[in-house]
């Protein structure tokens, strides 16, 4: 039977489990449940999404092979070693950064996002922690469109929706070459720009959860464009 777009509420009871035992005999005595409860939904999902993004984000892609972050965890620079991660997660990327691996897709531009933990799921877009050159040409596109920028992260439907941006790793000063009292000098202290919404247990075992993450990532397109165009990443109108 092929796998549906959405969890089964026995996706979360695998993840809670692997929280409690995470370690590779675990793992190894219930990678079927994983292989049938998560990896498969999840590819399923990310060609749902694939579809869908065509519709009102034709740039922005998905892939069962590149989209999907891996389980393991990479423990070499970690005190943690648990082998496992306690979630599983996908990013959908513009199509132009696609031939890339997932780790360099993500920071190579601006897209969406969404992770799947029990009692902690979310969904969001943005770009984290690109790298200084891409952060430098985002600051550069501040001083130049912060209007543009402003309106749509000031917006209100979009701050009922997603609230603030994410603050983690905010500057306390404006990088250097920038006057404190600059106009973007909110902005410009970010070195990510990302935001999100949580996703409750109901919603990610909902039949209906590729239909909830195109209405927010239709509300998040804007902010996606307006990133990956700051990175010469242009928008689309058709997969084309």
């Amino acid at each position: 039977m092929d796998a549906k777009p959405s969890f089964s509420p026995k996706a979360l009871t695998f993840l809670r489990g692997l929280a409690r035992h995470n370690r590779k005999e675990w793992f190894e005595d219930h990678r079927g449940d994983y292989e049938r409860e998560l990896k498969a939904p999840l590819a399923a999902l990310i060609e749902e999404m694939d579809v869908r993004l065509a519709e009102f984000a034709p740039e922005i892609v998905g892939s069962p092979k590149k989209s999907a972050f891996r389980i393991h965890r990479d423990v070499r620079f970690s005190k943690d070693k648990a082998p496992y991660k306690t979630h599983v997660a996908c990013w959908f990327f513009h199509r132009d950064v696609g031939t890339r691996i997932v780790s360099e897709a993500v920071h190579g531009g601006a897209g969406f996002y969404i992770q799947v933990k029990p009692g902690e799921s979310f969904c969001g877009g943005g770009i984290w922690m690109p790298p200084r050159p891409a952060l430098q040409k985002i600051r550069e596109c501040l001083v130049d469109d912060l209007d543009g920028f402003e309106a749509i992260v000031k917006d209100k439907a979009f701050r009922r929706r997603f609230g603030a941006l994410d603050e983690e790793g905010r500057l306390t000063r404006v990088p250097r070459g920038y006057a404190p009292d600059h106009p973007a000098a909110e902005w410009l202290r970010y070195p990510s720009f990302t935001v999100g919404t949580d996703l409750t247990d109901a919603e990610v075992t909902s039949s209906r959860l590729p239909a909830t993450l195109a209405r927010h990532y239709a509300a998040l397109t804007p902010f996606v464009r307006w990133l990956n165009s700051a990175l010469g990443l242009p928008p689309a109108s058709s997969r084309l």
